[in-house]
């Protein structure tokens, strides 16, 4: 039976529709395959701690003199001051460490009597931790001295190099999450693939024995950061 040439076109559409369907049907099949796969993940936590040690010791040292006229008052506030830095020359300290932070003169009537009192308030700053820890120590020097500093007088030690540390803290942090990510992958019999999504935690700073009130209080610190880490399964 002869096919006209209309015939034949419309066998070949067919057939380049079958080809395309088949086609479609496996691309279908496979991004549906795919699409499974990407959804299986894992999120697990990885923890990094660092002991570090303080590289900046301020102390902010308030002391007072009362009296009854002000020039007095004022040569006592003078002569402690002079004391002040005495003491802390003796220690080694630089003359540009102890700076004047602030001063307050408060004057009222008691019973008729007029009495005044000059606070001074000097900051010392260094980053010599054990010279700081040392002036601390021997801090009942300045009593002998005739300098009675005030409550709230205290030394603060800080660590400033943060960002030297965290970039290998976040990849210590990195690889503990994908060790928990592996040892749940092996309990589900599945292998960990890449980084689904990460997320940064908070860098935080603590005591590292727990000692003081607060991690400002001693130069020994702890630095944590926990990473939260979606890990692809395959």
């Amino acid at each position: 039976m002869a096919i006209d040439i209309r015939d034949k076109v419309l066998l070949g559409c067919a057939a380049i529709l079958g080809v395309g369907l088949i086609a479609g049907g496996y691309l279908l099949g496979d991004g549906l395959t795919r699409a499974r796969a990407a959804d299986r993940s894992v999120t697990v936590r990885g923890l990094s701690e660092k002991n570090v040690t303080a590289d900046l010791a301020t102390w902010s040292i308030s002391y007072s003199a009362n009296g009854f006229d002000l020039p007095t008052v004022r040569a006592e506030i003078d002569n402690n001051t002079r004391e002040l830095k005495a003491y802390f020359t003796a220690l080694g300290f630089k003359p540009t460490d102890l700076t004047p932070s602030g001063a307050g003169v408060n004057q009222y009537i008691n019973n008729g009597v007029n009495t005044i009192t000059i606070t001074q308030r000097m900051l010392l700053r260094t980053t010599d931790i054990a010279r700081a820890q040392r002036a601390v120590a021997q801090q009942f020097d300045l009593v002998r001295r005739g300098v009675t500093l005030q409550e709230g007088s205290g030394m603060r030690y800080s660590f400033t190099k943060l960002n030297d540390v965290k970039p290998t803290m976040v990849a210590a942090a990195t690889k503990d999450a994908r060790a928990s990510a592996e040892q749940f992958a092996k309990d589900s019999r599945t292998s960990v693939g890449g980084i689904k999504s990460a997320t940064q935690g908070y860098f935080s700073i603590e005591a590292r024995d727990g000692e003081g009130d607060s991690a400002a209080d001693t130069p020994y610190k702890k630095v944590r950061v926990v990473t939260t880490v979606d890990f692809y399964l395959n």
